[in-house]
């Protein structure tokens, strides 16, 4: 055989197998004209997996009319999607499947020329990109949606603790700006008995179980005057490799406003408590006056008995002096204590947080009724818890619901000859929680007037605000209670708050 028809044979074998090649491969290959159409020349037939048609259905189809017309003039434009590299271009865009929807291509291109070097064809290996791009839409949906979330989300290394990224949320409550490029470090955003006792417990539980919820406080350095906490951490693992933690995502939030708006709001609670308590002393002022003046009156007989003793010449021993000064001072002990009493409920003080026996508590508001009591022939009956349990609130708060309801108790009978007339005050320990109940035996609340019960300006009395009962139940929310009634409408009403035993609070 020839040396020509040797090397003729090796090209037609080569050929062959470029051409078994391309058939075989899974990536669509394809010629086509160098015009502006890009008309199909040839194609393999892995067109049919990616775009559904047959060789013979594409051939000689402009592939420019098959272009989404976003995309359509992305080499022209060097549109961002486009890369050129050695001759070839390699563009990512989206072409019509023959069912009419589009899919994503990545198709890489190379211009042959002539000797001339004018363009003879243009070959493209194109591979369907669609899976990749719609999840990398995702990816960059998400990142929109976390650089513009309200919460501060971080990204924290496991090992170093270093802060790989912070959200524009987290750059502004922590008061730093991301052109100044500064390591944050976990250790340096909380002060070291947090650190341990808190973030370190969390980063471990999302380590262990995933995810971890809860509230810990965060007061930025760089920011004085916000105030944020961490709510959610959460662990991701190397699925690659072998499943450890490789990096933590933290989700904080601003809550400086928050703070700012309950501040503001307890504020206001304790205006209109001060003004509730100044409202029942002056609707208690007859009651008071009487209690008062006992003590006083008794402390002037004493004293006119004394002198009248002392003239008449019936004293003449110390011993029966020091007698009427000590009944004298009795008396004007319990005047001072009602005063205090007095004094101690309609001063104004800020929230105060404080524990205290409840059973104490019930007792002292009673006293502080007591004229209103006998005046009205009733009889308080004491059913106290035998723990004395005790609760952690602001006492005075506290004295104030238990006055308002022992009140209402009181006035229940106002209209009712009902005899005898028992007021009960009950103390109860249920799990973690304290249930206090005030009951009367009066004609008790008819439907129409429960519904309305807790409304501000709702009220039966004939002189009465109607605050009263909505201030009760706003107290008793506010410390993580719950105050509700009951009546059959009859035979009597009986209203019960509930409240968290002390070291509870948090575990509610």
């Amino acid at each position: 055989m020839q040396p020509i028809e040797l090397e003729l044979k090796r090209c037609l074998e080569e050929a062959d197998r470029y051409r078994l090649l391309a058939e075989q491969s899974t990536d669509m290959i394809s010629r086509h004209t160098p015009t502006p159409d890009w008309t199909f020349i040839d194609v393999n037939p892995a067109i049919e997996r990616v775009l559904g048609y047959t060789p013979a259905e594409i051939i000689g189809t402009p592939g420019y009319d098959l272009f989404h017309p976003d995309d359509a003039d992305n080499l022209k434009k060097r549109a961002a999607s486009v890369r050129y590299r050695r001759g070839m271009y390699t563009n990512v865009y989206r072409f019509q499947h023959r069912d009419g929807h589009y899919i994503w291509l990545e198709t890489t291109s190379r211009t042959i020329r002539d000797d001339s070097g004018t363009p003879v064809e243009i070959i493209c290996v194109s591979r369907d990109v669609t899976e990749r791009e719609l999840a990398q839409q995702a990816t960059r949906r998400l990142a929109r949606v976390v650089e513009a979330s309200s919460d501060m989300i971080l990204f924290c290394n496991h090992r170093t603790l270093q802060l790989t990224y912070m959200n524009e949320s987290a750059y502004r409550t922590l008061g730093a700006e991301r052109e100044n490029l500064a390591v944050f470090y976990l250790d340096k955003l909380f002060p070291k008995d947090i650190l341990h006792r808190l973030v370190e417990p969390a980063l471990e539980h999302a380590a262990l179980y995933g995810t971890w919820y809860g509230s810990i406080p965060l007061y930025p350095a760089g920011n004085p005057g916000r105030i944020a906490e961490v709510r959610e951490v959460i662990a991701h693992r190397n699925r690659a490799e072998n499943m450890r933690v490789e990096y933590y995502s933290i989700i904080a939030r601003d809550i400086t406003l928050k703070r700012q708006a309950e501040e503001k709001a307890k504020r206001q609670q304790l205006e209109m408590a001060h003004m509730s308590r100044l409202l029942s002393v002056g609707e208690m002022a007859t009651e008071l006056a009487h209690e008062l003046n006992q003590p006083l009156a008794t402390i002037i007989n004493y004293c006119n008995g004394t002198f009248r003793r002392l003239d008449e010449g019936q004293i003449t021993e110390l011993d029966q002096v020091t007698r009427a000064m000590e009944l004298i001072s009795t008396q004007a002990k319990r005047a001072s204590e009602i005063i205090k009493r007095m004094r101690r409920f309609v001063r104004h003080t800020e929230f105060q947080r404080v524990r205290f026996p409840i059973n104490d508590t019930c007792e002292e508001v009673t006293r502080f009724l007591n004229q209103e009591a006998i005046d009205h022939d009733i009889r308080f009956e004491f059913d106290l818890d035998e723990q004395n349990p005790e609760i952690e609130a602001d006492r005075l708060q506290i004295e104030q619901v238990l006055l308002n309801l022992i009140r209402n108790a009181i006035e229940a009978y106002s209209d009712s000859d009902i005899r005898p007339r028992p007021v009960e005050i009950r103390t109860h320990v249920e799990g973690k929680r304290l249930l206090v109940t005030v009951a009367d035996r009066g004609p008790g609340i008819g439907e129409e007037q429960m519904k309305r019960l807790f409304e501000p300006f709702s009220t039966s009395k004939e002189n009465g605000l109607g605050m009263g009962l909505s201030i009760s139940h706003t107290i008793i929310e506010s410390h993580c209670g719950r105050l509700w009634a009951e009546s059959d409408g009859h035979s009597g009403t009986r209203f019960h708050f509930q409240l968290p035993l002390r070291g509870t609070h948090d575990e509610q």
